[in-house]
């Protein structure tokens, strides 16, 4: 059966439309509320009982919750146009006039052999000074290549035959990640990731190997002290 999709073609401008609204978190849940949760609990067979359900249940995630209305999606996409005209394209446009051939030549190797060096070293160094020694009698293991890139998971620490997952995630020291929020392909992920292996997955901010939200590691010892009464 062929498939009908009523997504729109942005064509060219997709790309940049995408960057903005990614960059400054106009389609987060704090914004649109849970999107993929409201659609799993509709079940909707067409778009417009999709779209009365959305506008019927969708509020913004957070403390503060609002109802999403139709003039709610209006003003983030007058945002989005704003940060477009007003900051991306200026940025982009000195990026382009002063773009080199060296400076293409030089990321690709840095983003290929030294980025990819910092982060694995980054990680290492996460867990063995700092969560193995927290935890000296979890098992930390990292994630196989296929659970990585499909779960977002770094890192495992094995209780038993149960496990919860660790995402490692660098941050720069005036980085705000008490605003982070993970996007809903992220979170179905955590979710499989949790039916697999019982244990929840948990987000680590760090600058080199020092964990910024230093909160997560209550959370981590309440989570492996659950699993031991699971295993037991």
């Amino acid at each position: 059966m062929k498939i009908k999709h009523y997504s729109k073609d942005f064509g060219k401008k997709e790309k940049v439309l995408n960057y903005a609204c990614q960059t400054y978190q106009l389609s987060r849940p704090n914004k649109v509320g849970a999107v993929m949760a409201l659609i799993r609990e509709c079940q909707p067979k067409s778009i417009d009982e999709w779209e009365r359900w959305y506008f019927q249940k969708a509020h913004t995630a957070g403390k503060a919750q609002a109802k999403v209305t139709k003039e709610v999606l209006k003003e983030l996409g007058e945002r989005l146009y704003v940060k477009i005209k007003e900051i991306v394209i200026p940025e982009w446009q000195e990026a382009f006039s002063k773009l080199t051939m060296e400076d293409c030549v030089d990321y690709i190797y840095n983003l290929t052999i030294q980025r990819t060096y910092d982060g694995f070293i980054r990680e290492k160094s996460v867990v063995t000074d700092n969560l193995a020694r927290k935890f000296p009698k979890i098992k930390f293991v990292e994630s196989e290549p296929h659970l990585d890139h499909a779960g977002d998971i770094d890192y495992l620490g094995y209780i038993g035959d149960k496990a919860f997952g660790i995402q490692i995630k660098p941050v720069t020291a005036q980085a705000n990640f008490g605003n982070y929020s993970a996007s809903e392909r992220m979170k179905a992920s955590f979710r499989d990731f949790e039916e697999k292996y019982g244990g929840k997955v948990f987000i680590i901010f760090s600058i080199d190997d020092e964990i910024k939200n230093k909160d997560v590691l209550e959370e981590i010892e309440t989570e492996i002290k659950r699993l031991k009464c699971l295993t037991t």
